[in-house]
């Protein structure tokens, strides 16, 4: 039969004599009910010799009948776990993390039991019990320190010797020089002992006034024995662990015991410290006595007999020299960290790259960031790269890999992240044939801190297939001072496990500095510590352009000219293609013309479309895309519009010449003087430019009246007086001609005719 764990196996980590009843019954439950047999329970239980009967197993097992709640081996796995089992998969996809784990540290697996092999000890050839204890003390305990030990014992029910209380009042300086006048008799210096039970000492130094936790004066040692194993085992692992151990004693039974340096200041961090160190036991194989944790336990005294066998010291000073050495060996060991290999080794046969996600520009399993001011449009270029990913199309003109992608927001309600999904997908003119590829986390007023989010987060992913993960923005889930590198270099690892957990690339989105950016670099805009620039396979960085007049008139033009062509392919396209020449195509004034010629009857709905194109030409901002890439070369700058809700790629070149926000080098006041001097210009030459096309369009390209372009005026919203519309045709060369009925027309045309 197969299981999916091992029970029997999962069974070497419970020792049978440390379970009450209920827990022995409740694993032989478990046993039948994953389809085990009354033998593997029985084979199980002889470890327990205290309780053992012969034949219990067998009668109970029949007795365990079906149940509404059956114990089953969950039980089992969990009793494994708390004695130090842990689950190592062999692949990502098999680990599910906790809803509360971080991820950090290591298995702390040193030990591969299925290889190790027993170290035998040795029982001294000389055997001289002062020695034993003399070595023992001068080992353990300072000349002053006062030092516990029993020799008396009693008998419980079941004949088993036990100790007393015992003495403490003696130092170890004392102890010694009474060993060494006692003639070997060290029944003088310590008292007479049972060589049915042996002796005991304490490893801690006490206060003289008693042997609990509170007389403890020094919380120097910890007691490791695990007496469920071959001694050669026990010493193997032991050694094999490095463990700092200052002396190590064959207790004449099932056990060793090793006397471990743990250099606690107090009784707190004495805890702290065993509890890390019989974790790591656990996990190498050693099932640890729990009992044994106290700072002022009893260990068997060296240099007694118990039952025919002695007590003696194998070795001292063993493994690293101290906790603090021993704990960062642990904590290197288990770094996770690739060996070192030689580049002879893979030159001819070089491992394959990861694929491209954003072609030119990221690989899947990266990590991209993104950065820009307030109101760049950054979430909307993030929704933009989702759909791209989702749809495998373009993005800002680079191809992306089509795959699942999900979307982490943290700043958008879920109604209104949902909505501009919907938003951007329509006004890219795509139809929503993969949205089942987005997946989007709304945790808007949910949010936790990174460290804790990105286990949450690989938790959810894990088996869903995503090839990329945004996180957008990361101020919400920020930890620590941003300007810290040490701080943020902790931080952005957390982006780091996420795409190691997941082999998902990684897109985050941060915000620029304060202050002008347009003459920096664009790794050098984001805000806070340098780590943002340095951190990222990918560096995409949004910096605005200064759109000038012209650069609007010009985009404007372009606006009015599509919308007259698009009437002409639909209503006259004959006409377009006799009369209109590619000049024409280009002129507002030209194809105005043709078509005032051409569609008369079309004209109203015309001018409707094209007041509503100006406005979009208005309020659209433009953009330079720069990056600093770390798999790919650079690419060239790429100029866009954000025209709500969508980014476009400006492929005319309008935006090629145009320098961002702060780029020119002149001083701060000739930049404020300039800037003053040619807004003042722009607002001249805007009115008049603005006047002129009033007069222009306004009667659909004949001389208007003044009433018809004080009509203009108040269809936009700007209501303008007669007079003030009087004194606009005297400056700006206009003239009011009597002759075709108060019209209104440039001084020079009158002239003319």
């Amino acid at each position: 039969m197969e299981h999916k764990l091992d029970l029997i196996a999962l069974l070497g980590y419970v020792d049978p004599s440390y379970l009450n009843y209920q827990e022995w019954v409740n694993v032989g439950m478990a046993l039948k009910y994953e389809g085990y047999t009354a033998s593997d329970w029985d084979e199980w239980s002889r470890r327990d010799g205290g309780r053992y009967r012969p034949g219990e197993c067998f009668k109970k097992w029949t007795s365990f009948e079906g149940s509404g709640s059956p114990v089953t081996g969950a039980t089992i796995t969990q009793m494994a776990k708390d004695n130090g089992w842990m689950p190592r998969s062999m692949g990502r996809e098999d680990r599910e993390l906790g809803w509360d784990d971080e991820i950090s540290g290591g298995d702390y697996v040193v030990v591969d039991r299925n290889w190790i092999e027993g170290k035998e000890i040795h029982e001294p050839k000389d055997w001289n019990p002062v020695q034993q204890l003399t070595k023992y003390l001068q080992t353990l305990f300072e000349p002053a320190e006062n030092v516990g030990y029993v020799t008396d014992t009693w008998q419980n029910d079941e004949g088993k010797y036990l100790p007393t209380k015992g003495a403490s009042d003696r130092t170890a300086g004392e102890l010694i020089e009474l060993l060494h006048l006692c003639e070997g008799d060290i029944g003088k210096v310590f008292g007479d002992y049972k060589p049915e039970a042996g002796a005991w000492i304490r490893f801690n130094p006490l206060d003289g006034k008693g042997v609990k936790n509170d007389n403890v004066t020094e919380f120097r040692y910890a007691l490791v024995e695990s007496d469920t194993m071959d001694i050669e085992k026990q010493n193997a692992i032991m050694r094999e662990l490095e463990l700092p151990i200052a002396a190590m004693v064959y207790s004449g039974g099932k056990s060793l015991h090793a006397i471990v340096r743990v250099e606690a200041s107090n009784y707190d961090e004495y805890r702290k410290r065993v509890d890390y160190l019989y974790n790591v036991c656990k996990k190498n194989g050693l099932a640890i006595d729990n009992q044994n944790r106290n700072p002022s336990r009893l260990s068997r005294m060296p240099g007694v007999e118990r039952n025919g066998k002695k007590q003696f010291i194998i070795d001292t000073n063993i493994g690293k020299a101290n906790w603090a050495e021993w704990h960062e060996w642990i904590e290197g060991v288990n770094d996770d960290l690739p060996d070192p290999e030689s580049l002879d080794e893979t030159w001819d046969n070089m491992p394959v790259l990861a694929p491209p996600l954003i072609h030119g520009v990221l690989r899947q399993g990266h990590k991209m960031l993104m950065a820009g001011p307030s109101k760049a449009g950054k979430s909307f270029t993030l929704i933009e790269l989702s759909i791209a990913i989702a749809e495998g199309d373009k993005w800002l003109g680079w191809q992306c890999t089509q795959g699942k992608v999900l979307y982490v927001n943290l700043e958008l309600d879920r109604a209104s992240c949902l909505h501009r999904f919907k938003d951007v997908y329509q006004a890219l003119g795509m139809s929503g044939h993969n949205i089942s590829k987005i997946d989007i986390w709304n945790l808007r007023g949910k949010s936790v801190p990174m460290d804790k989010l990105a286990p949450k987060l690989i938790r959810r992913a894990a088996k869903k297939g995503y090839i990329a993960v945004i996180i957008d923005p990361i101020y919400k889930v920020l930890t620590g001072d941003e300007n810290s590198a040490d701080q943020m270099a902790h931080f952005t690892n957390q982006f780091d496990k996420i795409a190691t957990e997941l082999g998902a690339s990684v897109i985050y989105c941060h915000h620029h500095s304060k202050g002008s950016q347009g003459g920096k670099k664009s790794m050098d805009r984001a805000s806070g510590s340098g780590v943002f620039a340095r951190d990222p396979d990918a560096l995409i960085d949004l910096v605005e352009l200064d759109i000038t007049e012209a650069l609007l008139k010009q985009e404007e033009n372009k606006a009015v000219c599509k919308i007259y062509q698009q009437y002409f392919e639909k209503y006259n396209p004959a006409y377009l293609k006799e009369h209109v020449s590619q000049d024409d195509l280009l002129s507002a004034k030209a194809i105005e013309d043709h078509a005032k010629r051409a569609m008369p009857d079309q004209m109203g709905n015309a001018w409707e479309e094209i007041k509503q194109a100006l406005q979009s030409v208005r309020i659209r901002s433009a953009w330079r895309v720069e990056g600093t890439l770390r798999e790919y070369p650079k690419f060239a700058p790429v100029n866009m519009w954000f025209q709500y809700p969508i980014h476009k790629v400006d492929d005319s070149g309008s935006l090629k010449d145009i320098e961002p926000e702060g780029e020119s080098s002149a001083p701060a006041w000739k930049k404020a003087t300039d800037k003053r001097s040619s807004k003042a210009k722009e607002e001249r030459r805007s009115k008049a430019e603005e006047f002129e096309d009033v007069v222009s369009n306004c009667n659909f390209g004949e001389p208007p009246t003044v009433l018809d372009v004080i009509a203009w005026y108040g269809s936009t919203g700007k209501e303008v007086a007669e007079r003030t519309v009087r004194d606009w045709i005297k400056k700006y060369g206009y003239e009011i001609d009597r002759s075709i009925g108060f019209r209104i027309v440039k001084k020079e045309e009158q002239e003319d005719e």
